[in-house]
């Protein structure tokens, strides 16, 4: 026989509301944060010193010994693979989406010391159309791990690249590695010789089934005003008053597109034709007689900033392995308050009307 109490349709009081509360309250203190959760998770609202969570306790303990099969894996949210309902803003394809200065060991094929082992920066991406939502940024460097094990050269970039179009399936694609490259240079005249480092970067574009293959060069060098000399000549010799003429560390980065058809073009190679273009390249090793070699050097060298990228032009213009190529140049200014910067262009390449806004900052180099 059911009993019924004649009170249970009826609405609460407030005096009842806080008597059953204060007995919860109670009964809470003799049991477990579980217990709680398991009579109803909403009740630890009500609990002080409980967490308020609309969820049972959960496990804090790491599983060790948990493991991932097929199942669980196909049960797994997968955002950026979604529908193309989850596109947030405009239906538009993307150029390029991917990732940016993963690093890595990369063993590379040198002109005259073999091969080189260097810390590379690698930046990889790839086209996105309209209907897509994301990509899977993981497989970039999945795929280019495949190949890290070999001496890179373009011919390795090229299967790098054509890997992860096809784990991405993705129209255009790029690849691009920084690394600084030693080489061993001799003092103007002492005898010594030390390291000196160039930022070298290797870029790999396909757009429109087309593919391009581009060196990056960064050459630090030492740049004497003409005006200045000049001057400074001007008043010895009228006035026999000691000047000196000024004179700034500078930076040109020369990018190249390679011939396909033509021989390889090594890095030495790029260093070589900027040292012919402007020979007063910064110094490793100096003593007091290279020291007066280069003051010679650079009177003998001096140039404005539109003399270097025409100096640098008419080198790359000479060899048939380049095709395209741009010239930056900045000569970080020891009279002026500014730079004096310059950019030179060959090919449609590198063309373009608007210009980064920091691409000259770009060009800093530190010691």
């Amino acid at each position: 026989m059911n009993i019924h109490s004649p009170d249970m349709d009826r609405d609460p009081t407030r005096a009842e509301a806080e008597a059953a509360l204060a007995l919860l309250r109670r009964w809470a203190i003799d049991v477990t944060p579980e217990e709680v959760a398991t009579l109803d998770p909403v009740v630890s609202r009500l609990i002080p010193g409980q967490d308020v969570s609309n969820y049972p306790a959960m496990a804090r303990a790491y599983p060790e010994d948990f493991t991932v099969d097929e199942a669980y894996k196909a049960s797994m949210p997968d955002l950026q693979n979604g529908p193309s309902s989850l596109i947030k803003g405009a239906r538009q394809q993307i150029q390029h989406v991917g990732i940016s200065n993963f690093r890595l060991p990369i063993r590379f094929h040198t002109r005259d010391n073999g091969d080189l082992t260097l810390e590379t920066s690698v930046t990889g991406t790839v086209s996105l159309e309209a209907e897509k939502k994301g990509i899977n940024m993981s497989r970039i460097m999945r795929s280019f791990y495949k190949h890290a094990e070999e001496t890179f050269s373009f011919a390795v970039i090229e299967r790098a690249l054509d890997a992860y179009k096809a784990d991405l399936e993705s129209f255009d694609a790029r690849i691009q590695m920084r690394f600084s490259f030693p080489m061993k240079v001799a003092s103007l005249r002492s005898g010594l010789s030390g390291f000196q480092y160039y930022d070298i970067a290797l870029e790999l574009i396909e757009r429109d089934g087309v593919r391009k293959k581009i060196v990056h060069l960064d050459y630090v060098y030492s740049s004497t005003c003409p005006c200045s000399l000049e001057l400074s000549e001007h008043a010895r010799q009228f006035r026999g008053q000691l000047a000196t003429p000024h004179s700034q560390r500078s930076v040109a980065r020369l990018s190249m597109v390679l011939d396909d058809t033509a021989p390889c073009l090594w890095f030495e190679d790029v260093i070589d034709m900027a040292r012919a273009a402007v020979p007063t390249e910064t110094q490793v090793m100096v003593k007091r007689e290279d020291e007066q070699a280069f003051a010679e050097l650079n009177a003998a060298n001096p140039i404005f900033v539109e003399d270097a990228a025409r100096l640098f032009c008419e080198q790359l213009q000479k060899d048939p392995r380049i095709g395209d190529f741009r010239v930056l140049a900045s000569h970080q200014e020891s009279l002026h308050s500014h730079d004096a910067v310059s950019l030179l262009t060959e090919g449609p390449t590198f063309a373009a009307e608007s210009l980064d806004p920091r691409l000259f900052n770009s060009l800093y180099h530190v010691g």
